[in-house]
């Protein structure tokens, strides 16, 4: 693959679904993993690709649902059908031991897959990827199982009716793009439009994600099972939270406590997208935690 080329697409096989994800070549070098957050897809991470493909084998897929990855036929998205998706991928494409960089609800899913399987892990950023807030968690966890099956059902049904926002123009979609992150240049927003929406046969535009993945299932981990898997991480941990974002600081929440080799960065002028509000200081840091 030329220096300067963009990422060539595969797809591998997970659990019956055929599942999207880019290779921006450089074989020999250590693997570097690249997972996006929920309704995002894989080339939000371009910028970071491009700086890093020269000391790096970068990889960085499509969740299930997600991107130019099929969607689950039951519109199920539990969190284990992802963690076994990531672990399909690293397994069949012999990337263990490898670094992972995560954003959101790819640090969610990497954060696990590494508690499951410390040996495999060598360096992990996750940036926001923690989940909900720990007060917001500790009120799911403590609701009846009843009553959040009820309320899922309840979601679903309503979400089984609700077609997916069509947008006249990808202008459109820009605009909806650029206002749910007021931090983002036009030139990136335009970039995250453009691969991260389809063009529907009446030629209106649709976002790729699937509509299923706005409520999550109802049965997940406890926070004090996740303590105890977080728990098992044995590598160095980075932890990258925005300042103006709504997620909360692990080390004033104390989920920090629940890693054995994990510190917070903390960056000012930032939301829930470091790597796209702060992208030189961010490289920067993660250039230096991975080498």
């Amino acid at each position: 693959m030329a220096q300067d080329s963009g990422p060539t697409s595969h797809i591998y096989m997970s659990q019956r679904l055929r599942l999207h994800y880019v290779d921006w070549g450089n074989p020999d070098a250590p693997p570097l993993l690249l997972l996006h957050g929920g309704r995002d897809h894989c080339r939000n991470w371009d910028w970071i690709a491009r700086e890093l493909r020269h000391d790096w084998h970068i990889i960085a897929p499509d969740l299930r649902g997600h991107g130019d990855s099929a969607h689950s036929a039951e519109g199920y998205y539990g969190m284990e059908a992802m963690v076994y998706d990531l672990a399909q991928l690293i397994h069949q494409q012999s990337l263990a031991p490898l670094s992972i960089v995560a954003h959101s609800l790819g640090g969610n899913i990497a954060l696990r897959y590494t508690g499951l399987f410390p040996d495999k892990v060598r360096k992990l950023v996750a940036i926001e990827g923690l989940g909900p807030p720990a007060a917001m968690e500790a009120e799911w966890a403590s609701k009846p199982m009843h009553q959040r099956v009820i309320d899922w059902i309840g979601d679903k049904r309503a979400l089984s009716g609700r077609q997916p926002k069509r947008y006249a123009s990808i202008e459109e979609a820009l605009a909806r793009m650029m206002a749910e992150n007021t931090h983002l240049t036009a030139e990136r927003a335009r970039h995250l439009t453009i691969h991260g929406i389809s063009q529907n046969e009446d030629g209106s535009y649709s976002w790729k994600f699937d509509n299923y993945l706005r409520i999550f299932p109802p049965v997940d981990l406890t926070p004090e099972q996740k303590q105890a898997l977080w728990g098992r991480i044995t590598c160095d941990t980075l932890l990258v939270y925005g300042k103006q974002s709504w997620a909360t600081n692990p080390a004033d929440d104390g989920r920090l406590n629940w890693f054995n080799n994990a510190r917070v960065s903390l960056y000012d002028n930032a939301g829930h997208w470091v790597h796209h509000d702060r992208h030189d200081a961010f490289v920067a840091e993660i250039r230096a935690f991975l080498a």
